[in-house]
């Protein structure tokens, strides 16, 4: 398994889902910083490569009934997906946490002040989730479908207006890693969703939607950065 120890994190994760739930155990962040070999993250958090690689090579080994091999699809029906799928749930969760926390703040703030600090995370994180959809969506997307398209036809590809794909693709990255950082923020400031001993019904369902909230942008940005995002730069290069 030694040769494993220079693959990255992130493709792991393309290769088969379930890896994402050993790296999560490891407190590994596999879509935002993916990008990482196993020796390298192994080495700075001073983790066991051996035992983890073992993890990752008995999921590896075990049949796969999950279903779904995002790592297989057409770019144009891997962006449709994330579109409807992810961006959807972020636009429909949003609204109904910005309302919940601002009823926490309320109603337990002086009691629990880190509920201030989480609700300014998480109204931060919505904003910014919004206009970075929006950007994917009338930007990026519509340029990796045509791309699709192009190939397809077996045309010529036009150069588009921001130069090449990789440009957007980098801020998009860059936005990426904020909305980690943000979360990381958010899940110590919560004690990973454990509500506290006083909370209440609205209390434990908000801890457990930002969880859930969490997990899809995990999982959302995995299939961005590791499967979407290297395989669209790929395909503008065969045009050149």
């Amino acid at each position: 398994m030694e040769n494993l120890k220079n693959k990255t994190i992130g493709s792991f994760v393309a290769q088969d889902y379930r890896t994402a739930a050993v790296f999560s155990k490891y407190k590994i962040d596999f879509c935002c910083k993916g990008n990482r070999t196993v020796s390298e993250v192994c080495e700075k958090e001073e983790i066991n490569s051996d035992a983890l690689l073992q993890s990752i090579y008995d999921v590896l080994q075990s049949e796969n009934n999950s279903g779904i091999d995002f790592n297989s699809w057409p770019l144009d029906l891997l962006v449709d997906y994330i579109e409807k799928t992810h961006h959807r749930y972020v636009e429909e969760k949003t609204q109904v946490l910005l309302t919940f926390l601002d009823k926490l703040c309320k109603v337990h703030g002086s009691n629990h002040p880190e509920l201030f600090r989480i609700n300014e995370l998480f109204t931060g994180c919505a904003g910014e989730l919004a206009q970075h959809m929006k950007k994917e969506e009338l930007v990026l997307f519509p340029f990796v479908k045509r791309m699709v398209k192009t190939k397809v036809a077996d045309g010529i590809l036009s150069q588009p207006s921001f130069g090449t794909v990789s440009n957007p693709i980098a801020m998009m990255m860059h936005e990426h890693e904020n909305e980690g950082d943000r979360f990381r923020e958010i899940a110590d400031l919560t004690n990973n969703y454990t509500p506290p001993a006083d909370a209440c019904t609205t209390y434990k369902v908000t801890y457990a939607m930002l969880n859930e909230f969490e997990q899809d942008l995990h999982k959302h940005i995995h299939l961005e950065n590791n499967i979407l995002f290297p395989k669209a730069v790929a395909l503008e290069e065969e045009f050149a």
